[in-house]
């Protein structure tokens, strides 16, 4: 949710550099690196006044302000739906009954003898 919430409010550009018809750089947040012609046309627009090479910039922005609403500016059936998902998520998580056991109170007989050595049986 935080990572929305960023990327929706941060804004960059996106600068292009074409000469003629073909793409020569793109960069996301910092300059163009402009082509070898550049120079060439600086000298061609003065004769032609047509340039060969251009720039374009695309601007993205994103949100300057967030919107925050209460529950009381929601519809009925929002409000009804955000109840009824917070109620079964809280139930979810409902505990076990307590488990009664009977003879928790009692101590094991004393052993007099051990029985498996008076018999002689032996688990292997």
């Amino acid at each position: 949710m935080a990572l929305l919430v960023l990327f929706s409010t941060v804004s960059f550009t996106i600068e292009k550099h074409f000469c003629g018809d073909v793409l020569v750089d793109v960069s996301i947040f910092n300059e163009v690196d402009k082509c070898a012609m550049e120079a060439y046309e600086i000298a061609l627009e003065k004769i032609t006044k047509k340039p060969c090479c251009k720039d374009v910039v695309d601007v993205i922005e994103g949100q300057n302000e967030m919107k925050f609403s209460s529950f009381e500016d929601l519809d009925f059936e929002q409000q009804q739906f955000i109840t009824v998902f917070a109620y079964s998520y809280i139930n979810l998580f409902e505990g076990l009954e307590k488990q009664i056991i009977p003879h928790k109170d009692y101590s094991p007989p004393n052993l007099v003898t051990d029985i498996q050595v008076l018999d002689q049986v032996f688990l292997i």
